[in-house]
């Protein structure tokens, strides 16, 4: 009978430390997940808006030598991220390839122009930004067009704010939150042992002594649980360099390292501080109310 007790309080102790770890693993994975995203949020939005293209096309008497001056003008500009010449040519077969049809047999000529496709760096990918540079291109006499997305730029630039500000936010109403859920299941983990707490303390041991064991405990299925959601992270963070390369999500390191490291240090700290109090509760409760 004894032995069945053991094996049943034996299962509901294992039962509580893994809902304890499993806690601790899910709220600092998501947490991680959240540090990351804001870590690299610039870095999203900079690809987002790099990859809109402002194109200039030429007028038909310009030759190698006007495309070789304009070729000199973007880069001394540093403004473009990068850009490359179209021919007209090239411009005819990609059309050819989004219709499916060749639309000189029946035209007879070509009526597109040779053009550069540019993309601009991130801090001038605005309304005001895009509007000089392309003032600056028109003064080329050259210059047949100037041709980009004004209500894209604007679109982008304006949901990139409320995105930012909405991560912020729920940033912040989730780690509030997620300090709860551990703090709950490391409460209901001591709860189960608030006789042995009461009946150590009425034998005359001191309230430094009883705790020290608990929290060492729960010390440890902290770092269990963010060792587990480091390696988690790391595995999305490996995901998303082999399938998203262009994102660079390893170009910052030390960030990134200090992200990790931020995840075992909170886990370490909220299971340390949420076991002290919630030990301190019931060291401090008479023992009717224990039941």
């Amino acid at each position: 009978m004894a032995s069945s007790f053991d094996k049943f309080q034996k299962r509901r102790l294992i039962s509580s430390y893994f809902s304890v770890v499993l806690s601790v693993f899910l709220v600092l994975f998501l947490l991680g997940m959240l540090g990351l995203f804001i870590l690299n949020s610039k870095r999203l939005s900079d690809n987002f808006k790099e990859d809109i293209v402002m194109t200039v096309f030429f007028k038909n008497e310009a030759n190698d030598s006007v495309f070789k001056a304009f070729d000199a003008e973007i880069k001394a500009g540093k403004f473009a991220k990068s850009y490359k010449y179209v021919s007209k040519d090239e411009a005819a077969k990609e059309h050819k390839d989004i219709i499916g049809e060749d639309f000189m047999q029946f035209l007879g000529t070509n009526p597109l122009y040779n053009s550069f496709d540019i993309h601009l760096k991130s801090e001038y990918v605005t309304n005001p930004g895009f509007s000089k540079v392309e003032s600056q291109f028109r003064t080329n006499p050259m210059v047949a067009d100037v041709v980009y997305d004004k209500q894209l730029i604007t679109l982008v630039n304006d949901n990139i704010k409320k995105v930012t500000m909405w991560v912020l936010i729920i940033s912040g109403i989730f780690t509030f939150i997620s300090v709860l859920l551990i703090n709950s299941s490391l409460r209901l983990s001591i709860y189960a042992n608030r006789f042995i707490i009461k009946t150590m303390q009425m034998v005359g041991a001191t309230k430094a002594f009883i705790r020290k064991p608990f929290v060492r405990r729960s010390i440890i299925l902290g770092l269990i649980g963010s060792v587990l959601a480091i390696l988690a992270l790391i595995g999305v963070l490996i995901y998303i360099s082999t399938n998203f390369p262009t994102l660079d999500i390893f170009k910052d390191q030390l960030e990134t390292v200090l992200v990790l490291f931020g995840v075992l240090v909170l886990g370490i700290l909220i299971t340390w501080i949420s076991t002290h109090f919630a030990t301190q509760r019931f060291l401090n409760l008479r023992t009717n109310d224990l039941y």
